[in-house]
């Protein structure tokens, strides 16, 4: 009896959910390095010093990987890739939950340069310094905001360059070395660059809910600017900086349920209770499964918000909307229930799912959380209140 394996055509301008070879590639550089530099018992000492952020480990990442500079074209100092690769690189991340800046800087600051025009050199340079991992930028906003949310007005640019205003719990920004602060100037919006280490520029961390991933307070006090772009293209760039962090944050949160099953089916394999293993008991065996075809759905739903922002489909919204709704959720689920099956080994320091319970918890509430993509949803596709 013979076997024909059928070829099923793409269809023009359809999604493609399926992994290249290149971003195979990617994926297995980074998860090496990873597995290398990022061990739970590293990240764990990190926290401990109070200073979780490890730059070192980024500085590999971003220059020796080049993964800073994925999305940025090569004329610029980048690489030509795409969205998806960075979409790869968030999944391992997360798989991982490393302390670096990924999201922050190379995808949510170098989206908002990306959007604004390039051909300026006051937007070109800092461009690809972000692209080169020379240096740390943040969009200058706090981490809850959502894809439509209003133009902050918590900054003001005065008639001379000044920013004056305060900005609380913007991701990373202990770490960066350059912030893009949205402003509300004479002229309406406004995006500006300002340095960290600039006079007038104050930094304060916060307790944050996620060690792995510190949130700050940004306080301006007069802090000379470099003004990128203006009135209502100042909002157009904002607006796509947050939907493509919010649709990439989906393959990070992927990655995170990702390890807690993987960790989860590896443990009850070898946790015996009554002469058995645990995980041949029915009950945690129906658990497991059910996580599982969750994992497959959101990571459909996270390629398929990976693709269309890499060929700025017209779908973008509804894409980016759907794995923010269901991968947020998804990821706080995979993460309790690893704790949970760990039984009391879950609930201890020592053990890394507290780490991911957290990531994912604070990133459920980061760049909207899935009731607001829900809603935002309702509205694209004409669903009643």
């Amino acid at each position: 009896m013979s076997t024909q394996t059928t070829h099923i055509p793409q269809r023009p301008g359809s999604a493609d959910l399926l992994y290249s070879e290149v971003e195979t590639d990617l994926r297995a550089s980074v998860r090496d390095l990873l597995t290398d530099r990022c061990d739970p018992e590293s990240v764990l000492g990190r926290i401990e010093t109070g200073q979780p952020c490890d730059l070192s480990l980024w500085r590999t990442l971003a220059a020796d990987l080049g993964v800073a500079g994925l999305q940025v074209p090569e004329a610029l100092g980048g690489h030509g890739a795409s969205v998806r690769e960075s979409a790869v690189v968030l999944e391992e991340l997360g798989r991982s939950v490393a302390p670096v800046p990924f999201l922050s800087s190379a995808v949510l600051a170098t989206s908002a340069l990306l959007a604004a025009d390039t051909s300026r050199p006051e937007v070109a340079q800092p461009l690809g310094r972000l692209a080169g991992g020379e240096q740390v930028g943040v969009l200058a906003v706090a981490f809850s905001t959502w894809p439509g949310a209003a133009f902050p007005d918590g900054v003001r640019a005065e008639g001379d360059g000044a920013l004056t205003g305060k900005v609380g719990t913007v991701a990373d920004a202990a770490a960066a070395d350059l912030l893009l602060v949205p402003a509300m100037g004479k002229d309406g919006p406004g995006l500006y660059a300002v340095t960290s280490a600039a006079a007038g520029v104050t930094v304060t961390a916060r307790v944050s809910l996620d060690p792995t991933r510190q949130v700050a307070d940004v306080v301006l006090d007069g802090a000379r600017a470099t003004p990128l772009v203006t009135g209502d293209q100042a909002a157009a760039v904002l607006a796509t900086a947050l939907r493509t962090g919010a649709g990439l944050l989906a393959s990070e949160q992927l990655g995170i349920a990702q390890w807690c099953l993987d960790e989860t089916v590896s443990y009850v394999k070898q946790r015996f209770q009554f002469g058995r293993p645990v995980g041949s008991f029915q009950a945690l065996k129906h658990r497991l499964a059910d996580l599982y075809l969750e994992l497959v759905s959101a990571r459909a739903a996270a390629r398929y918000a990976a693709d269309v922002l890499a060929s700025d489909s017209p779908d973008v919204a509804v894409a980016v909307a759907v794995a923010q709704s269901y991968c947020a959720d998804l990821a706080v689920h995979a993460a309790e229930e690893c704790v949970q099956l760990h039984g009391g080994i879950g609930m201890t320091w020592e053990h890394p799912a507290h780490l991911y319970l957290k990531r994912a918890k604070a990133d459920q509430l980061a760049l909207g959380t899935a009731g607001r993509h829900r809603t935002t949803l309702a509205g694209l596709v004409d669903l009643p209140a």
